[in-house]
């Protein structure tokens, strides 16, 4: 049976050695077997599976409890499908409301450039028309409150 090293891991899985000791730690991996002479990590083919899922859930953006509840499902196979659906469902929903803030942000610095492109060219109609939409685009912004 192969084993891997924690530098193996982090190259392969693209998660840094801090944080594939913090999910250790936090139980999402393991706990991982040591090397009997140095004491060092030594990971088996089940943690890189563990650990592959773990680094794809990290670059959606999930948080460790919504890890956890992954991980704990996914155990229970077929039975838990349909939390999983949803806790995915819910990680989605998340990252639409991200994109969507994202995008008023977006529209916002296009507006308040065309704005500023219009005062550099001393085009008094084009800067009241862009100052109104820059107007627009501050009513889409998630300001803080």
């Amino acid at each position: 049976m192969a084993s891997f090293t924690i530098q193996d891991v982090s190259r392969h899985s693209g998660l840094s050695e801090p944080t594939l000791r913090y999910y250790e730690e936090a139980g999402l991996v393991g706990p991982i077997g040591r090397d009997e002479s140095s004491g060092h990590r030594r990971y088996q083919d089940e943690d890189l599976e563990v650990i592959e899922v773990l680094a794809c859930l990290r670059a959606v953006g999930m948080g460790i409890e919504a890890m956890r509840t992954y991980l704990a499902n996914r155990t229970r196979g077929r039975a838990a499908a349909a939390e999983q659906r949803d806790l995915l469902l819910r990680q989605a929903e998340r990252i639409e409301a991200e994109i969507s803030a994202q995008r008023a942000r977006l529209g916002y610095l296009r507006e308040k450039a065309a704005l500023w492109d219009a005062r550099d060219r001393g085009d008094a109609g084009a800067e009241a028309e862009a100052m109104r939409r820059v107007v627009d685009a501050v009513g889409r912004l998630e300001l803080p409150r």
